[in-house]
Protein backbone atom coordinates (compact mmCIF):
# COMPACT_ATOMS: atom_id res chain seq x y z
CA UNK A 1 0.00 0.00 0.00
CA UNK A 2 1.18 3.23 -1.35
CA UNK A 3 2.28 5.86 1.99
CA UNK A 4 -0.98 7.86 3.16
CA UNK A 5 -1.27 11.08 2.21
CA UNK A 6 -3.23 14.62 2.58
CA UNK A 7 -6.19 14.33 4.36
CA UNK A 8 -6.91 10.57 4.68
CA UNK A 9 -7.50 9.54 7.99
CA UNK A 10 -10.09 12.07 7.88
CA UNK A 11 -12.50 9.68 5.47
CA UNK A 12 -13.97 6.01 6.96
CA UNK A 13 -16.67 3.54 5.86
CA UNK A 14 -19.89 2.59 6.60
CA UNK A 15 -20.50 -0.84 6.73
CA UNK A 16 -23.61 -0.92 5.69
CA UNK A 17 -22.39 -0.02 2.21
CA UNK A 18 -20.75 -3.55 2.10
CA UNK A 19 -21.56 -7.01 1.74
CA UNK A 20 -20.57 -10.18 4.22
CA UNK A 21 -20.50 -10.70 8.26
CA UNK A 22 -19.28 -8.13 9.95
CA UNK A 23 -15.98 -9.54 10.47
CA UNK A 24 -15.07 -9.49 7.08
CA UNK A 25 -16.15 -6.20 6.82
CA UNK A 26 -13.88 -4.76 9.55
CA UNK A 27 -10.87 -6.68 8.09
CA UNK A 28 -11.10 -5.03 4.88
CA UNK A 29 -11.88 -1.72 5.75
CA UNK A 30 -8.24 -2.37 7.84
CA UNK A 31 -6.18 -3.53 4.78
CA UNK A 32 -7.95 -1.01 2.54
CA UNK A 33 -6.20 1.95 4.58
CA UNK A 34 -9.08 3.25 6.43
CA UNK A 35 -8.55 4.09 10.50
CA UNK A 36 -12.40 4.86 10.73
CA UNK A 37 -16.32 3.14 10.67
CA UNK A 38 -19.93 4.21 10.71
CA UNK A 39 -21.21 0.94 12.48
CA UNK A 40 -24.77 -0.24 11.02
CA UNK A 41 -27.41 -1.57 13.61
CA UNK A 42 -28.37 -3.94 11.54
CA UNK A 43 -24.35 -5.54 11.27
CA UNK A 44 -24.29 -5.27 14.80
CA UNK A 45 -27.74 -6.92 15.84
CA UNK A 46 -27.20 -9.54 13.36
CA UNK A 47 -24.55 -10.75 14.28
CA UNK A 48 -24.67 -15.00 14.58
CA UNK A 49 -22.73 -15.20 18.10
CA UNK A 50 -24.78 -12.16 19.43
CA UNK A 51 -23.93 -8.32 20.56
CA UNK A 52 -21.14 -9.37 22.79
CA UNK A 53 -19.51 -11.17 19.88
CA UNK A 54 -20.37 -7.74 17.82
CA UNK A 55 -18.63 -5.90 20.08
CA UNK A 56 -15.40 -7.74 20.50
CA UNK A 57 -14.86 -7.80 16.97
CA UNK A 58 -15.54 -4.21 16.03
CA UNK A 59 -13.32 -3.46 19.36
CA UNK A 60 -10.15 -5.94 18.26
CA UNK A 61 -10.61 -4.12 14.69
CA UNK A 62 -8.43 -1.57 15.77
CA UNK A 63 -10.87 1.09 14.02
CA UNK A 64 -12.19 3.91 15.50
CA UNK A 65 -15.95 3.98 15.49
CA UNK A 66 -17.47 7.26 13.65
CA UNK A 67 -20.87 6.66 14.79
CA UNK A 68 -23.79 4.04 15.22
CA UNK A 69 -26.97 4.43 12.89
CA UNK A 70 -29.92 4.69 12.48
CA UNK A 71 -32.54 5.83 14.54
CA UNK A 72 -35.34 6.68 12.45
CA UNK A 73 -38.76 7.87 13.14
CA UNK A 74 -38.18 8.94 16.76
CA UNK A 75 -39.89 12.05 16.75
CA UNK A 76 -43.60 14.05 16.32
CA UNK A 77 -45.03 11.01 17.70
CA UNK A 78 -47.45 10.99 21.05
CA UNK A 79 -48.72 8.30 23.37
CA UNK A 80 -47.79 4.49 23.39
CA UNK A 81 -45.71 5.64 19.88
CA UNK A 82 -43.84 8.09 21.68
CA UNK A 83 -42.93 5.93 24.14
CA UNK A 84 -42.45 3.20 22.06
CA UNK A 85 -40.07 4.75 19.89
CA UNK A 86 -37.93 5.94 23.75
CA UNK A 87 -37.03 2.79 24.63
CA UNK A 88 -35.96 1.40 20.68
CA UNK A 89 -33.87 4.65 21.36
CA UNK A 90 -32.53 3.86 24.99
CA UNK A 91 -31.91 0.36 23.32
CA UNK A 92 -29.95 1.75 20.72
CA UNK A 93 -28.01 3.93 22.92
CA UNK A 94 -27.47 1.18 24.78
CA UNK A 95 -25.63 -0.40 22.00
CA UNK A 96 -23.80 2.32 20.39
CA UNK A 97 -22.14 2.72 24.34
CA UNK A 98 -20.76 -0.87 24.35
CA UNK A 99 -19.00 -0.41 20.93
CA UNK A 100 -17.72 2.79 21.61
CA UNK A 101 -19.34 4.55 19.29
CA UNK A 102 -19.67 8.54 20.56
CA UNK A 103 -22.63 9.63 18.88
CA UNK A 104 -26.24 8.01 18.08
CA UNK A 105 -27.43 9.38 14.09
CA UNK A 106 -30.96 10.00 14.23
CA UNK A 107 -32.66 10.54 11.00
CA UNK A 108 -35.71 13.03 10.68
CA UNK A 109 -39.10 11.26 10.18
CA UNK A 110 -40.60 9.72 7.66
CA UNK A 111 -43.58 8.54 9.65
CA UNK A 112 -47.09 9.75 8.30
CA UNK A 113 -48.38 10.27 11.31
CA UNK A 114 -45.67 12.01 12.98
CA UNK A 115 -46.29 15.83 13.83
CA UNK A 116 -44.73 18.38 11.46
CA UNK A 117 -44.52 21.27 13.78
CA UNK A 118 -40.63 22.48 14.39
CA UNK A 119 -40.68 22.81 18.09
CA UNK A 120 -42.41 19.59 18.70
CA UNK A 121 -39.78 18.19 16.85
CA UNK A 122 -37.04 19.88 18.50
CA UNK A 123 -38.83 19.12 22.15
CA UNK A 124 -38.48 15.33 20.42
CA UNK A 125 -34.86 16.03 20.04
CA UNK A 126 -34.10 17.79 23.04
CA UNK A 127 -35.28 14.55 25.33
CA UNK A 128 -33.16 12.29 23.35
CA UNK A 129 -30.27 14.48 23.58
CA UNK A 130 -31.08 14.71 27.64
CA UNK A 131 -31.26 10.79 27.47
CA UNK A 132 -27.91 10.43 25.85
CA UNK A 133 -25.93 12.76 28.40
CA UNK A 134 -25.18 10.18 31.11
CA UNK A 135 -23.79 8.07 28.44
CA UNK A 136 -21.56 10.61 26.87
CA UNK A 137 -23.00 10.31 23.84
CA UNK A 138 -24.07 12.73 21.13
CA UNK A 139 -27.09 12.77 19.06
CA UNK A 140 -26.69 13.96 15.22
CA UNK A 141 -30.07 14.92 13.41
CA UNK A 142 -29.87 14.44 9.47
CA UNK A 143 -32.46 16.06 7.35
CA UNK A 144 -33.83 12.61 4.99
CA UNK A 145 -34.71 14.11 1.57
CA UNK A 146 -37.80 12.20 1.55
CA UNK A 147 -38.95 13.61 5.16
CA UNK A 148 -42.32 14.73 5.78
CA UNK A 149 -40.92 17.64 7.30
CA UNK A 150 -37.14 17.98 7.77
CA UNK A 151 -36.01 17.56 4.50
CA UNK A 152 -32.69 19.23 4.41
CA UNK A 153 -29.88 20.46 6.84
CA UNK A 154 -31.06 23.96 6.83
CA UNK A 155 -34.29 22.93 8.17
CA UNK A 156 -31.73 20.12 10.54
CA UNK A 157 -29.90 23.05 11.62
CA UNK A 158 -33.41 25.18 12.30
CA UNK A 159 -34.32 22.31 14.66
CA UNK A 160 -30.84 21.95 16.45
CA UNK A 161 -30.70 25.62 17.46
CA UNK A 162 -34.61 25.16 18.84
CA UNK A 163 -33.56 22.40 20.81
CA UNK A 164 -30.71 24.08 22.49
CA UNK A 165 -28.93 21.33 23.85
CA UNK A 166 -24.74 21.01 23.95
CA UNK A 167 -24.66 17.14 22.93
CA UNK A 168 -27.00 17.58 19.95
CA UNK A 169 -26.22 18.29 16.31
CA UNK A 170 -25.81 17.95 12.46
CA UNK A 171 -25.29 15.01 10.35
CA UNK A 172 -25.02 16.48 6.95
CA UNK A 173 -25.40 14.05 3.99
CA UNK A 174 -24.58 15.34 0.28
CA UNK A 175 -26.55 12.43 -1.54
CA UNK A 176 -30.01 14.24 0.59
CA UNK A 177 -28.66 17.86 -0.37
CA UNK A 178 -28.03 17.02 -3.93
CA UNK A 179 -31.75 15.45 -3.59
CA UNK A 180 -33.44 18.60 -1.70
CA UNK A 181 -31.05 21.50 -4.00
CA UNK A 182 -29.90 22.81 -0.65
CA UNK A 183 -28.28 25.88 -1.14
CA UNK A 184 -24.76 25.89 0.11
CA UNK A 185 -25.09 29.42 0.76
CA UNK A 186 -27.18 28.22 4.58
CA UNK A 187 -23.86 26.44 5.46
CA UNK A 188 -22.95 30.00 6.73
CA UNK A 189 -25.91 29.98 8.99
CA UNK A 190 -23.95 26.44 10.63
CA UNK A 191 -21.60 27.01 14.05
CA UNK A 192 -19.06 24.31 12.76
CA UNK A 193 -18.25 22.60 15.58
CA UNK A 194 -22.29 21.24 15.87
CA UNK A 195 -21.57 19.56 12.68
CA UNK A 196 -20.86 15.68 14.18
CA UNK A 197 -20.04 13.93 10.59
CA UNK A 198 -20.51 14.50 7.44
CA UNK A 199 -21.67 12.02 4.56
CA UNK A 200 -20.68 11.55 1.67
CA UNK A 201 -21.80 9.82 -2.01
CA UNK A 202 -22.96 10.68 -5.30
CA UNK A 203 -25.41 10.08 -7.87
CA UNK A 204 -24.87 8.37 -11.62
CA UNK A 205 -27.81 9.88 -12.82
CA UNK A 206 -27.20 13.92 -14.02
CA UNK A 207 -30.20 15.13 -12.33
CA UNK A 208 -31.33 14.57 -9.11
CA UNK A 209 -34.69 16.11 -8.44
CA UNK A 210 -36.72 16.93 -4.82
CA UNK A 211 -39.85 15.37 -5.94
CA UNK A 212 -37.88 11.98 -6.93
CA UNK A 213 -38.07 9.83 -3.88
CA UNK A 214 -37.97 6.74 -5.98
CA UNK A 215 -36.19 3.15 -4.33
CA UNK A 216 -33.85 3.80 -7.67
CA UNK A 217 -32.90 7.23 -6.48
CA UNK A 218 -32.37 6.30 -2.94
CA UNK A 219 -30.49 2.69 -3.44
CA UNK A 220 -29.16 1.68 -6.62
CA UNK A 221 -27.72 4.80 -8.47
CA UNK A 222 -25.25 6.03 -5.47
CA UNK A 223 -21.50 5.79 -6.25
CA UNK A 224 -18.07 7.13 -4.36
CA UNK A 225 -17.33 10.88 -4.74
CA UNK A 226 -15.09 11.47 -8.02
CA UNK A 227 -17.02 8.45 -10.04
CA UNK A 228 -20.69 10.20 -9.90
CA UNK A 229 -22.44 12.92 -12.29
CA UNK A 230 -21.73 15.83 -9.50
CA UNK A 231 -18.29 16.03 -8.41
CA UNK A 232 -18.15 19.90 -8.94
CA UNK A 233 -20.84 19.87 -6.31
CA UNK A 234 -19.37 17.48 -4.01
CA UNK A 235 -16.15 19.19 -4.68
CA UNK A 236 -17.94 22.34 -3.64
CA UNK A 237 -19.70 21.36 -0.15
CA UNK A 238 -16.34 19.71 1.19
CA UNK A 239 -14.78 22.94 0.75
CA UNK A 240 -17.43 24.97 1.56
CA UNK A 241 -17.28 23.15 5.08
CA UNK A 242 -13.19 23.31 5.12
CA UNK A 243 -14.10 26.89 4.71
CA UNK A 244 -16.51 27.49 7.62
CA UNK A 245 -13.76 25.38 10.11
CA UNK A 246 -15.38 21.97 9.87
CA UNK A 247 -12.59 19.76 10.61
CA UNK A 248 -14.65 16.74 11.18
CA UNK A 249 -15.07 13.29 9.84
CA UNK A 250 -16.53 12.30 6.66
CA UNK A 251 -17.89 8.72 5.80
CA UNK A 252 -18.51 7.29 3.05
CA UNK A 253 -22.44 6.34 2.84
CA UNK A 254 -22.91 4.63 -0.27
CA UNK A 255 -26.21 2.72 -0.94
CA UNK A 256 -25.52 0.56 -4.15
CA UNK A 257 -26.95 -2.45 -5.36
CA UNK A 258 -24.11 -3.43 -7.02
CA UNK A 259 -21.63 -3.09 -4.72
CA UNK A 260 -23.11 -4.99 -2.13
CA UNK A 261 -22.76 -8.14 -4.58
CA UNK A 262 -19.00 -7.34 -5.31
CA UNK A 263 -15.93 -8.62 -3.57
CA UNK A 264 -15.00 -6.11 -0.48
CA UNK A 265 -11.91 -5.20 -1.76
CA UNK A 266 -13.18 -3.91 -5.46
CA UNK A 267 -15.91 -1.31 -3.66
CA UNK A 268 -12.99 -0.90 -1.06
CA UNK A 269 -10.74 0.20 -3.50
CA UNK A 270 -13.08 2.52 -5.17
CA UNK A 271 -13.61 4.00 -1.76
CA UNK A 272 -9.93 4.53 -1.38
CA UNK A 273 -9.17 6.44 -4.67
CA UNK A 274 -12.51 8.70 -3.38
CA UNK A 275 -10.61 9.59 -0.09
CA UNK A 276 -7.50 10.04 -1.95
CA UNK A 277 -9.39 12.73 -4.76
CA UNK A 278 -10.99 14.60 -1.89
CA UNK A 279 -8.07 14.94 0.24
CA UNK A 280 -5.36 15.37 -2.02
CA UNK A 281 -7.34 17.81 -5.00
CA UNK A 282 -10.32 18.89 -3.15
CA UNK A 283 -9.51 19.51 0.78
CA UNK A 284 -5.61 20.85 -0.03
CA UNK A 285 -7.29 23.45 -2.50
CA UNK A 286 -9.12 24.58 0.80
CA UNK A 287 -7.60 27.24 2.66
CA UNK A 288 -9.97 28.65 5.80
CA UNK A 289 -10.51 32.43 5.94
CA UNK A 290 -8.71 33.29 9.53
CA UNK A 291 -11.08 35.08 12.06
CA UNK A 292 -13.94 34.23 10.11
CA UNK A 293 -17.26 35.63 11.53
CA UNK A 294 -19.58 32.37 12.21
CA UNK A 295 -23.74 33.67 11.77
CA UNK A 296 -25.72 32.50 14.06
CA UNK A 297 -29.33 31.43 12.83
CA UNK A 298 -32.11 32.92 15.22
CA UNK A 299 -34.73 30.08 16.89
CA UNK A 300 -37.43 32.32 15.33
CA UNK A 301 -36.97 30.96 11.55
CA UNK A 302 -40.31 30.46 9.99
CA UNK A 303 -41.73 27.08 9.38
Amino acid sequence: MSQRTGNYDDFGMATVTLAGPLEAKLTAICEAGFSQVMLDAGDVAGHPGGIDAAVAAVKGSGLRVTGFQWLRDFEGLTGRRHEYKVEVAKAMMQMALGLGAPLLLVASSTNRVAAQDLDAIARDLRKLAILAVPLGLKVAYEGMSWSRKVTDFATAWDVVCRADAPNLGLAIDSAHTLVSQTPLDELEMIEPHKIFVVRLADFMEPEVRADDRSPVTRRQFRVFPGEGMHSAQLADLVMRLAAIGYRGDYSFEVFNDDYRQLPLDFVLQRARVASEWLGEEVLRRSVPLPGRIRLHQSSSRAD
